[in-house]
């Protein structure tokens, strides 16, 4: 979980022990990947496991170090894994961070040891007014780092699936399918009314998540359960990718151009699916929530049967309700998916993110903060839809339910799914 700057001790012991407990989980993500497997880039969207473990080092060194006057390890490390920060200056443009060899992989190992060295000795000589300065950068860099986790797994999984013998990215865990049970197909519903939306308490939050406001949702049911393969599966057999009629323009175009006709990892085997996971290729569980969708794949199932997506406003009602609970990842490795359970609203945590048909836009009375941290959300609250929940590679603890998640529609190698809803 991380680093709550207002509700958690705010002494060195504390804040040594949230960073390095977050910054070890990076690490053993990383650990069982090869110095080869670090520098893969399969997309402009995926970034290489090299540059993922290098940009979260930089973020610590820049806001955190940087303003206590700690000088940069290496100077020309700015360029080479700053994200998109404008106000800090150019930058390696995103798809071809694959094709930086130097520095190696022992040398990114050595420069994210070097900077946890200096973070550490920040917090140990800071009074109690310097420790309360930098607690909620400490949190949001935290928090960032958790991000850039769930990044690596995805990026990496990407970029495995590519490769023609779909090797597996990590050994299967031997210990981690528990016996779960597919809950049967039912709806909870709600009346009509006005709740408060948006983050309230006083732990740590993205600012995307407030100012917290009024919204009114309609009458309106959720499925109890998220959508599962084999209910995706039906679709695909029924044609569903061939019928313009469920799809949005730019989703139609998109899948035709792509020649898309299955979720991403599904590989045909005569009547049936394999996926591809992090553990190699598995015959497909009908029970598990379907994932690697697109926005444009998940509408038109929900177009298909009759129902629509739930906005994030119904989503986050609905979400109140249940405790944050699922599949999460673990420390230091990927989980295997499973059925979401049984009752009603299951699954609402962890598993998959679910797709909301609402955009991704700034709450009223929004505003970004002051200098170049500001454009860590803010600046992207244009072409995103909004997703909720977290998935099985989200850190424990890493989300709520007023958490915004957010991707371009056309995004598919996330892990994605959908929850469906209808009108009362």
């Amino acid at each position: 979980m991380a680093f709550d700057a207002k509700t958690a001790e705010r002494d060195a012991a504390g804040m040594i022990e949230a960073y390095r407990k977050v910054r070890a989980r990076s690490d053993a993500l990383a650990a069982p990947l090869s110095d080869e497997d670090w520098m893969l880039q399969p997309c402009v969207e995926a970034s290489p496991v090299k540059w993922n473990l290098a940009h979260t080092t930089w973020f610590f060194e820049t806001f955190l170090l940087g303003p206590a006057g700690v000088e940069p390890v290496d100077p020309r490390y700015a360029y080479l894994f700053n994200s998109y920060y404008q106000q800090l200056g150019a930058r390696q443009p995103r798809g071809e961070r694959g094709l930086l060899s130097r520095p190696s992989a022992a040398d990114v190992r050595a420069y994210r040891r070097e900077v946890d060295g200096r973070v550490e000795a920040l917090f140990e000589t800071s009074d109690e007014g310097g420790l309360q300065a930098v607690a909620p950068i400490l949190a949001l860099g935290l928090a960032h780092e958790e991000q850039h986790q769930e990044l690596l797994l995805t990026d990496i999984l990407y970029a495995f699936s590519m490769q023609p013998f779909a090797p597996a990215a990590y050994p299967e865990p031997d210990d981690d399918a528990p016996e779960v049970h597919a809950g049967a197909p039912g709806w909870t519903a709600f009346e009509p009314g006005v709740f408060d939306v948006g983050y309230a308490g006083d732990g740590f939050s993205f600012d995307n998540e407030s100012p917290r406001h009024a919204a009114h949702t309609t009458p309106f049911a959720l499925a109890d359960q998220p959508v599962t393969n084999g209910d995706f599966a039906a679709f695909v057999a029924d044609g569903g990718y061939e019928e313009p009629a469920l799809w949005l323009s730019d989703g139609w175009d998109m899948m035709r151009r792509d020649g898309v006709s299955a979720p991403l990892y599904w590989r045909r085997e005569g009547d049936s699916f394999r996926e591809y996971s992090w553990f190699g290729e598995r015959p497909l569980d009908p029970d598990a929530p379907v994932r690697h969708l697109s926005y444009y794949e998940a509408e038109a199932y929900a177009n298909w049967t009759g129902m629509r997506l739930p906005t994030e406003f119904e989503w986050e009602r609905a979400a109140r309700s249940r405790p944050v609970e699922g599949r999460f990842l673990g420390d230091g490795r990927p989980r295997t998916a499973v059925p979401a359970g049984e009752g009603p609203l299951a699954g609402m945590f962890g598993g998959v993110w679910e797709w909301t048909r609402s955009a991704y836009a700034a709450y009223p009375g929004y505003r970004a903060p002051k200098g170049a941290i500001g454009e860590y959300n803010g600046k992207f609250m244009s072409g995103q839809m909004v997703l909720r929940g977290g998935s099985l590679a989200t850190p424990e603890g890493h989300v709520r339910a007023s958490y915004r998640n957010f991707f371009p529609p056309s995004a598919r190698w996330q892990v994605s799914g959908l929850r469906l809803a209808r009108d009362l």
